[in-house]
């Protein structure tokens, strides 16, 4: 039997990705979506401005559209999915696990406190207990997990396969698209011809959320990894994908050869969103590229390539699908850890 979901945003760009990820999903049925007080009452067609690259699932399309209130969304729900910004994320989710529901978040909010689970499932599947330190803290019957922020997830799962090398510095330069800044982030006047050496607060997110990923928990509480994290941060007229520069300096001596071997035998998990391989190393020069590497495993993969040894470590370049892997997969994902790990 499907376990009953919503989402919270569902009208926003990754609300919609969400949407679509969701509707075909076997495990999970889509059973609420919430938005804006001024979309409740109407039908999700009616209320979105659908831009996803498929057509809007016909049973979503007619379910009413309710305010983001606990008040408002049915108690059967099992699994809420949230794509709501930070600020509202901030407000809305805790009275939601107040209210006994369990919260898949891609909101910013909270991804850094000390009770709150950051998670890709195949770099820290552990950490998701870190819910129970949650739920005594916090009083909740409910529970939020959060995803990391998408440039995060991008190179984060490169370092993992290389940290029995031991970690000691990280420098990564971001390439990242435009529809990371959402439909209305970025104008064509600012983007076109251009690039955009500055994206807010992106820049402490990567320094910050990579280290608690890859930081160890022993099921009380979580330290963060101790490698230093270096990263700039740019806009660029790319529509998906988010490419990665990244400079590596480890305790031990890696080779090329050695760091290949080490990401594309990464292993993955046996979630139904989780892809085989994980992370596919070209050994072409001129690869990953957005247009051509972005879908791979259904947008889900990272790819990584241009492996070299240079000055300041090795040195090489990855790239994912910002919105699938870095954001509505993501979540997803989350939610299919939770049901594993009987959260649900």
């Amino acid at each position: 039997m499907a376990v009953r979901v919503g989402v919270l945003g569902a009208t926003g760009a990754v609300g919609q990705r969400l949407i679509q990820l969701l509707d075909p999903h076997p495990d999970f049925e889509i059973a609420a979506l919430t938005a804006s007080e001024s979309s409740a009452g109407k039908t999700y067609r009616q209320a979105a401005k659908w831009r996803v690259d498929s057509p809007i699932p016909d049973d979503v399309a007619d379910t009413t559209v309710t305010a983001t209130d606990p008040e408002e969304v049915p108690d059967d729900i099992d699994l809420l999915f949230s794509s709501l910004p930070s600020s509202i994320g901030a407000e809305v989710e805790p009275p939601f696990c107040e209210a006994g529901y369990v919260v898949s978040s891609n909101s910013s909010n909270g991804r850094m406190d000390d009770d709150v689970p950051l998670v890709i499932p195949e770099v820290n599947a552990a950490h998701i207990d870190l819910l129970e330190v949650q739920r005594d803290r916090r009083g909740w019957d409910g529970a939020m997990v959060k995803n990391p922020n998408c440039s995060t997830i991008t190179f984060v799962p490169t370092l993992a396969a290389l940290a029995d090398y031991g970690l000691e510095k990280v420098h990564v330069s971001t390439l990242q698209a435009v529809s990371g800044a959402g439909y209305d982030g970025v104008s064509s006047m600012e983007i076109i011809d251009n690039a955009i050496p500055y994206i807010g607060s992106e820049e402490e997110k990567l320094e910050t959320e990579s280290r608690k990923l890859l930081g160890d928990f022993d099921g009380a509480s979580l330290s963060l990894n101790s490698m230093a994290v270096s990263a700039s941060c740019n806009r660029i007229p790319t529509i998906d994908g988010h490419l990665e520069n990244v400079w590596v300096e480890t305790a031990e001596d890696l080779t090329t050869d050695e760091a290949a071997a080490a990401m594309g035998e990464y292993p993955s998990l046996d979630l139904r969103s989780s892809p085989d391989p994980l992370i596919h190393v070209f050994d072409e020069p001129d690869r990953p590229q957005p247009r051509m590497d972005r879908t791979l495993g259904d947008g889900m993969a990272i790819s990584a390539g241009g492996l070299q040894e240079s000055p300041f470590g090795l040195q090489y370049n990855c790239l994912a699908h910002n919105t699938i892997r870095g954001a509505a997969g993501a979540s997803v994902l989350n939610g299919e850890l939770l049901l594993e790990n009987g959260y649900l």
